[in-house]
């Protein structure tokens, strides 16, 4: 049984590895691709800077003296429009969340019930993104929205929300009764009971939606592509548009993803115990 379970030990190492490897290369040829000279990128796949070629730093200087006004008005747009769709979604997925949770809908006429509802919400993350493209199109040209800020939040707000009111269903029905009915003795209402009791207290789920739905803002192109002209133009569509007379130069576009993934790791690796927290808890059934 021993050399079973350490061959079954070191298979499970070994997949693990694996597995690090195929996620984590892309981002360290990235990496290396942004200290390379034009003439070593196109002399095919070298891996190691100081053996295979002579890094340099001259894109990286160019990225953030030449290019640092385009570079930081994009990523304002990025992190405006990121913020503002993860408070939307976490304020109104929560609230959605609690009342899935605690209150039994049953509507006159309609067989639908809570589970039913909450089913609905998560099935609107089951249809294409670019189904609703011409819709909101239609939409945000009356409303005067095309290439603002508010567009983008309201866009990414309505494909986080879903996701949000899952999670944080689940994470609520997973929460003992006990401290809000406490608080409602003692005279509390329903809101407060919410608002100081249930959200303290639920601080890993609230993080976990935050983060799921920063980085899928913050990642998105497709509607960052089709609703935005120059004012509120994000990241994903300034690397996508890299090809200009002189050809795709790989080595700018590499510098230029590292630039605007690097961010989103650090909030990764810095809340990661609060996201593990908050799928585990609404993963597991009471």
């Amino acid at each position: 049984m021993k050399k079973q379970s350490r061959a079954q030990r070191i298979g499970l190492y070994a997949i693990i590895i694996f597995w690090c490897f195929v996620c984590l290369f892309p981002f360290y040829w990235l990496l290396t691709t942004s200290l390379k000279m034009p003439l070593h990128v196109s002399r095919g796949p070298l891996y190691f800077p100081g053996i295979d070629f002579e890094p340099t730093l001259e894109h990286w200087q160019y990225l953030f003296n030449e290019q640092w006004d385009s570079l930081w008005r994009h990523f304002r747009n990025s992190l405006i429009a990121a913020t503002g769709s993860t408070i939307f979604a976490v304020a109104f997925g929560a609230m959605a969340g609690y009342g899935l949770a605690r209150y039994q809908y049953n509507w006159k006429g309609l067989r639908w019930r809570n589970d039913d509802i909450a089913f609905w919400v998560i099935s609107q993350r089951f249809l294409p993104p670019a189904l609703f493209v011409v819709p909101f199109l239609m939409i945000f040209s009356t409303l005067h929205l095309i290439d603002t800020h508010i567009g983008l939040i309201l866009a990414y707000t309505m494909f986080n929300l879903p996701f949000a009111v899952w999670i944080m269903r689940d994470f609520f029905r997973n929460m003992p009764r006990d401290l809000e009915e406490s608080a409602l003795v003692d005279g509390a209402t329903h809101w407060q009971a919410f608002t100081r009791i249930v959200l303290p207290i639920s601080t890993p789920g609230l993080v976990s939606v935050a983060i799921f739905s920063f980085i899928f803002s913050w990642n998105e192109f497709l509607y960052a592509l089709m609703l935005t002209n120059y004012e509120a133009i994000t990241l994903p569509v300034l690397i996508a548009g890299q090809n200009n007379t002189r050809g795709i130069q790989w080595w700018y576009i590499s510098a230029l993803s590292v630039a605007a993934v690097t961010p989103v790791v650090i909030i990764g690796l810095f809340f990661e115990r609060y996201i593990t927290k908050g799928l585990m808890a609404g993963a597991i059934k009471g």
